[in-house]
């Protein structure tokens, strides 16, 4: 098995036509909050250090580009925003709008889909992103306070006035995704999938079948299971206290032990590639659909390489069986 440590070069990705338009994109995005303080604790690049690995990343196919308002409280748009700044019209940028960050250290949110706030939001981020139009814009939670009927049509008035290209939904059910999408195209839906977080395949509902049959893209965040099927994360693995992984159901002690079997199913068919488990997942991933545009996050060019050698590794069907017959995580998202 290859470890992470030991990576050759990026290799240029293949593509993958975005479904709404036909646009090729990079096959594998990028998930960019790892680079802003955010979500998880760790040695994290400096802004030079980050906007250099955003142009490699461009560099050897990567063009979609995933971020949020409320990712370092607007450092990570204004970080991609300086580093794709002259070359814009290779990137394909994605935000999202609807969150609020209360307390940054704490990592507490709440929901503000208000028409106004939506709108006052997304110029906010063309600001930060540097940019009169963004290329996606997802929702980024649906709130329980507003009808999501208010929220999309507020949205789909950006659109007409040239700010945003599409819309997309986070986190939704394909029942939320039909009202959506009955007002204006859904052109993504973005949501977790991973090898530990199948949900949206059928369990209970399936999400990416919907996104299919609809010409939407289906967009996996997580799609390493946040650094647990790379591998590198065992049940002994310390966390701090504000990294979000010390909060989640499915990173105790003991639910990490339970789901090493997962890993170990990753790492058998890692072993017939000469490949890194990392590398098996994101290729598991891919082969959920040519509509399936994971976004792995990363803050190491060795990663990145990794992660994007993923898009050239074919598995064959006994290893698509032993994959799909892994077990169900143990414990919640």
């Amino acid at each position: 098995m290859t470890q992470r440590t030991t990576v050759s070069s990026p290799p240029l990705l293949p593509t993958r036509a975005f479904p709404p338009t036909g646009r090729p994109l990079g096959a594998i995005g990028l998930g960019c909050a790892g680079l802003s303080k955010w979500m998880y604790e760790g040695p994290r690049p400096d802004d030079t250090a980050a906007a250099a690995l955003l142009r490699t990343a461009l560099d050897h196919g990567v063009t979609l580009f995933d971020t949020a308002g409320v990712y370092g409280e607007g450092h990570n748009e204004r970080l991609l925003g300086r580093a794709l700044a002259d070359r814009r019209g290779e990137a394909f940028l994605a935000t999202k709008v609807g969150l609020v960050v209360d307390d940054l250290d704490s990592f507490t949110l709440h929901n503000d889909a208000e028409p106004a706030h939506l709108r006052r939001s997304l110029e906010a981020s063309l600001v930060r992103l540097r940019t009169d139009t963004v290329d996606l814009c997802y929702l980024h939670r649906i709130d329980p306070a507003v009808p999501l009927e208010d929220s999309w049509a507020a949205l789909a008035d950006l659109v007409r006035e040239g700010k945003v290209r599409h819309l997309g939904l986070s986190e939704v059910s394909v029942r939320e995704a039909e009202r959506a999408h009955r007002i204006h195209p859904v052109a993504a839906v973005q949501s977790e999938l991973s090898l530990w977080a199948r949900q949206a395949l059928g369990r209970p509902e399936d999400v990416v079948g919907w996104c299919a049959e609809h010409r939407a893209a289906f967009v996996p965040y997580a799609p390493l299971g946040r650094g647990f099927l790379t591998g590198a994360i065992g049940p002994a693995t310390a966390f701090a206290p504000r990294d979000l992984r010390a909060r989640l159901p499915r990173f105790t002690p003991r639910a990490r032990a339970a789901n090493q079997r997962i890993v170990t199913v990753l790492e058998q068919v890692a072993r017939r590639h000469g490949a890194t488990p990392a590398r098996v997942a994101l290729a598991w991933a891919l082969s959920r659909g040519g509509h399936v545009l994971p976004i792995p996050s990363t803050t190491r060019p060795r990663h990145l390489a990794d992660d994007l050698h993923a898009a050239t590794l074919t598995l064959t069907p006994r290893d698509l069986t032993d994959l799909d017959a892994a077990p169900e995580a143990a414990e919640g998202r």
